[in-house]
């Protein structure tokens, strides 16, 4: 199923403020706006066939023919492991709908996430940065479309918030910390898998260099934390060498299964060869310049899709008019050069877009959080 592309927010890690992916996405949703003013979301229930599952939640077709999302925040994973979800199979829900994903993630999913010790005067401080920063992220996705700038500054806001959260937290973390021991440690990153031996001098250095990062972090010195694991990592970056090697240029050009001719895959070689060096220089542009004139060469071997198969991932089906529209569009851009006409490309795509986004709107999945589950005649509750 395509979506269309929208800005999507890592916050941070679990470690320092266990917060989750919040991605601003658009959808409909049912409430009432009684005479008080408070708006209050109407309970609903949906009977229909789960057509995909992801970690939050699971996408569902109603029998009412309408799209559902449905997220999981509120169940715990042993509920889940009980429920033994699978695509095909047909649930009941209820609940109630938000406009937004990020209102799934509300204070209430964060703070069981924070570890029990968290004192009231901390968490009375954590509701009210987490709503501010809330409020703040629908703004910025409101202003998104109109003013890149202003939605800009709002989610830098945002993230600032979100930084000072997990400056109230981590120390809550660090109390009950029990990090890996060095040797079980260096164990999980997979060396032994492929039989690399990490000489005894560099062992040496990378266990003492491990156990003043644990210090460090525990002391809270985040800067020389950080500094320290870069020491780390650059000891070990050789054996990563060995562990991830970078494929021969024959052994990546096999991947793609096309029929180049030789004088081209010379000039291929040639750019890829000098794509990997700019990397391990650490020259990001000269990289990026290569990369793209390497996938330029690249797309005149690939044989596109007609505009019929392209069609057929979009699970709605437009006016015999529109399709008219969107065929004449979708050939016009084949025609072009991809890499002597990007803008006037870009300006098809748009159009050919613009003329779907009615039908996607329709499409679009109601988001639906839930109070009660009822999977193979067993009901499940939040927890």
């Amino acid at each position: 199923m395509k979506r269309p592309i929208k800005k999507t927010w890592m916050i941070a890690s679990a470690l320092t403020i266990g917060m989750a992916v919040l991605t601003p996405l658009q959808a409909g949703a049912t409430a009432v706006e009684p005479t008080n003013g408070v708006t209050v979301q109407i309970e609903q229930q949906v009977t229909g066939t789960i057509k995909g599952i992801s970690d939050d939640g699971l996408f569902l077709k109603g029998r009412d023919g309408k799209n559902y999302y449905i997220n999981f925040y509120k169940f715990s994973e042993e509920q889940l492991e009980k429920m033994n979800l699978v695509e095909g199979q047909e649930i009941t829900v209820e609940g109630s709908a938000v406009e937004d994903f990020s209102d799934f993630y509300t204070f209430e999913v964060y703070k069981k996430e924070l570890p029990k010790e968290v004192t009231n005067e901390d968490l009375t401080k954590l509701e009210k940065m987490f709503n501010e920063a809330k409020k703040l992220q629908n703004e910025a996705a409101k202003a998104d479309k109109n003013n890149v700038e202003e939605a800009e500054k709002k989610y830098e806001e945002m993230h600032k918030i979100y930084v000072d959260m997990g400056k109230i937290v981590k120390p809550y973390y660090l109390a009950t910390w029990q990090p890996e021991p060095f040797e079980e440690y260096l164990e999980s990153l997979g060396f032994s898998e492929k039989n690399i031996v990490i000489e005894e001098n560099d062992k040496k250095q990378l266990k003492a260099s491990y156990e003043e990062w644990v210090k460090l972090e525990k002391d809270s010195q985040e800067e020389k934390a950080k500094e320290k694991m870069k020491e780390f990592h650059k000891i070990l970056q050789p054996y990563f060498d060995k562990l991830y090697p970078t494929p021969t240029f024959e052994a990546f050009i096999e991947r793609f299964e096309l029929d180049i001719p030789t004088e081209d895959l010379a000039k291929l070689k040639n750019i890829y060869d000098n794509a990997q060096k700019a990397e391990k220089d650490d020259n990001a542009d000269d990289s990026v310049k290569l990369w793209e004139e390497f996938y330029y060469i690249i797309d005149q071997f690939i044989k596109p899709q007609t505009f019929e198969e392209h069609m057929a991932d979009y699970e709605f089906k437009v006016s015999e008019a529109d399709s008219k529209q969107l065929k004449q569009l979708y050939e016009e851009i084949l025609k072009l050069n991809l890499k002597e006409d990007k803008v006037k490309i870009e300006e098809k795509w748009e159009a050919f877009r613009s003329i779907l986004e009615p039908y996607s709107k329709a499409n679009k999945e109601i988001l639906i959080s839930p109070s009660k589950l009822s999977v193979n005649g067993q009901d499940y509750l939040p927890q």
